[in-house]
């Protein structure tokens, strides 16, 4: 097989639900097996953001009217890449949560110190247990926020009530999101933008 078109069956597709939520990532080439089996359409944006869909019979007619520079050669056709497409008959959405991670603690608390509400680099936040864990406090979405190293030494290890300190907001896990572990050049799947959250996975914080 050509270098280029094996590099084109390699491009990632987005996958919709048939509820237009994102819930996987796949080859181009399993897309296209997808579409021609008539479990999957082509979800098309043209220049005016105007969305349409595809079976495999009118992405192809479509292919031919515009062309891009690079397609998929067959037999008897080129075809375009499709960015995303929709399955027509699963409506799931994949159970995942946000992992509690450093990474996500950071992007729940904004970058901000929980007790003086300052916007901070990463490297000068530390991450706190509001109650301190020789005094029970869990490593849990519910105990841990971010600190900047100054309210971090003024707490120490101590209860906020303690030391007459207040928290600007009370912690939580974060609700639940469809993020998928993927990551992308935007310029090269703007497409995806509507459709997806990001999330970059560390390694999960423990006990």
């Amino acid at each position: 097989m050509h270098s280029l078109s094996y590099r084109l069956l390699e491009t990632q597709v987005l996958v919709l639900n048939r509820l237009w939520q994102a819930v996987n990532v796949c080859s181009a080439q399993r897309a296209f097996g997808l579409l021609f089996a008539g479990h999957a359409q082509v979800v098309y944006s043209d220049a005016n953001n105007q969305y349409s869909t595809h079976t495999f019979e009118s992405w192809r007619d479509l292919s031919q009217r515009e062309p891009e520079a690079e397609m998929v050669p067959t037999v008897s056709f080129k075809i375009r890449v499709p960015r995303v497409i929709v399955l027509m008959f699963f409506d799931r959405v994949p159970r995942k949560e946000v992992k509690f991670t450093r990474h996500n603690i950071f992007q729940r608390d904004h970058n901000t110190c929980q007790y003086c509400g300052k916007v901070f680099e990463r490297r000068d936040l530390n991450l706190d247990h509001v109650v301190p864990r020789d005094k029970g406090g869990a490593t849990t979405w519910e105990n841990i926020v971010c600190s900047c190293i100054p309210c971090n030494t003024r707490k120490a290890n101590r209860s906020p009530q303690e030391v007459g300190m207040r928290l600007i907001r009370k912690p939580v896990r974060p609700k639940w999101r469809p993020f998928l572990h993927i990551t992308f050049d935007a310029s090269v799947h703007e497409s995806w933008l509507q459709f997806v959250d990001l999330a970059y996975w560390n390694a999960e914080l423990g006990e």
